[in-house]
């Protein structure tokens, strides 16, 4: 199952030689952390589904980061990221099954 964990918007776009695509945000809500998602939304319209490729922090790399910090964030094999686009930041958990006897 999915667990929501935050939503970041995107507010500048950063285009790095032999990095590719990484998109300054701040966290409107929750936390984002290294081994999440991301679902990518434009215009109401989710674009796609990537995981998280790096997660940065005022040039370190970071864990996790809190609503209200900004962040850098790259997705893997997602360059298209533009200003305003909005992530929607899961997690699947496994769910494992109870037998009752």
């Amino acid at each position: 199952r999915e667990v929501e964990q935050g939503r970041v918007l995107v507010q500048q776009v950063f285009k790095i030689s032999r990095v590719g695509t990484v998109a300054g945000c701040r966290v409107l809500t929750g936390i984002v952390q290294r081994d999440s998602r991301a679902r990518v939304i434009r215009d109401s319209t989710i674009i796609g589904d990537y995981a998280l490729d790096t997660l940065r922090r005022e040039k370190d790399d970071a864990k996790e980061v809190r609503e209200g910090y900004e962040c850098g964030i790259k997705l893997a094999g997602f360059n298209d990221v533009k200003e305003g686009d909005l992530f929607e930041i899961y997690k699947v958990e496994e769910v494992h099954r109870k037998f009752e006897s």
